[in-house]
């Protein structure tokens, strides 16, 4: 597990005179395999539950920042070991969706989260709107800017770019006890994720999401919609249901079933 901060929240004060992030600290962006040979471009939004120093620990728990409000538990290592497999491009977010999330619009409600399901995040409250951009501008921007700059030198290269945002999802989410063991989300270009639904439907062993628990939306969402549709490339997102995917081993269970899936969905979708 990524290490959060420990102490207290940053002072207001010291927070509009600051930058977000010192020196020290590393970028809002990783990456893996750049110049990969794969058509294959691995996303992981909620890789991380790191915290920016100077928000000390938004004023949570470290028993809180461990859990699935913070991060998406599981997708980091499922995306390396994809990438890995297919000698693929990745890309991780390095800080938590307590601090910006990376997969929504700025301006909605739950870019910085106030409450994240029933747990209060006391140091989103009350922010000013200048602590907000800086979040924006030291985080969210630098992200989605050094993507976008990934995805275009690979279009001035000829080469072909398929988008796969890897996930995952708490299995009981406000009392309610989620069925599905896996899913795929789109919105207006479905044509990977129909591929990839049948084929997992055909080996009967899983209850799949067919856009649940989550679906795309213009509303919300933002990496695929931009990078993605925007780009007319195609994409899918992966939801892993957090109890498949908690020990290294699950992970590589999943990470070859899933790699196994994608194998099969290029070739239908290539002819």
């Amino acid at each position: 597990m990524v290490p959060v901060n420990t102490g207290k929240i940053a002072s207001k004060a010291s927070l509009s005179e600051a930058g977000l992030l010192t020196a020290s600290e590393p970028s809002p962006i990783r990456t893996e395999r750049l110049k990969g040979t794969s058509p294959f471009v691995f996303i992981c939004d909620h890789a991380s539950n790191r915290i920016p120093q100077s928000l000390g620990n938004l004023g949570l728990p470290e028993s809180e920042l461990s859990r699935h409000i913070a991060w998406d538990i599981g997708a980091a290592s499922v995306t390396t070991k994809l990438s890995r497999r297919f000698n693929a491009a990745a890309i991780y977010q390095n800080y938590s969706r307590l601090v910006i999330d990376c997969n929504r619009r700025p301006e909605v409600f739950n870019s910085v989260p106030h409450i994240s399901e029933e747990t209060p995040i006391p140091g989103n409250v009350n922010l000013s709107v200048a602590d907000r951009q800086k979040r924006i501008d030291d985080i969210f921007t630098p992200y989605h800017d050094a993507l976008g700059q990934i995805l275009d030198d690979r279009a001035e290269q000829n080469r072909e770019s398929i988008l796969v945002s890897v996930h995952s999802f708490t299995p009981v989410f406000k009392g309610f006890q989620r069925p599905w063991d896996f899913a795929l989300v789109y919105n207006r270009d479905p044509r990977l994720s129909r591929i990839m639904l049948e084929l997992m439907k055909a080996d009967g062993d899983l209850i799949l999401g067919d856009n649940e628990p989550y679906f795309l939306s213009d509303e919300t969402d933002y990496t695929l919609p931009v990078h993605g549709e925007q780009r007319s490339l195609p994409h899918t997102q992966f939801e892993i249901r957090q109890d498949h995917i908690g020990t290294p081993g699950q992970q590589s269970e999943w990470a070859e079933r899933l790699g196994n899936g994608l194998e099969r969905t290029r070739k239908i979708f290539s002819q």
